[in-house]
């Protein structure tokens, strides 16, 4: 039976995404960037950005607050699936919070 690395990969990934993406979203609320945060601790980061960016009239900041509400399912989505699934899970969320901060400039 094979053993399973799931766990240190995934927790790899989270941090890759978290390290990467964490300064740009914090900047867009006028926080810190959080230093070492588990993945829950990203998701609510996350969650956080979207809902100052909800609270906008713009429309481009609505459509930020609608890529960061999914990249936080496929995140969390991505805390249970399995490695396949993992995968596209994790870069369907790079794709959706590239695309928030991008718009949300």
């Amino acid at each position: 039976m094979a053993t399973q690395t799931q766990p240190q990969e995934h927790t790899e990934t989270f941090a890759t995404l978290s390290d990467f993406f964490s300064a740009h979203l914090a900047a867009l609320i006028g926080e810190e960037a959080p230093r070492n945060t588990t993945p829950a601790g990203f998701i609510d980061l996350i969650e956080r950005v979207r809902d100052v960016l909800g609270t906008a009239s713009a429309g481009y900041l609505q459509d930020a607050h609608e890529d960061l509400d999914d990249a936080g399912t496929y995140l969390t989505d991505a805390l249970t699936s399995t490695a396949g699934d993992q995968r596209s899970l994790l870069a369907w969320a790079c794709t959706h919070l590239r695309d928030a901060i991008e718009t949300a400039r």
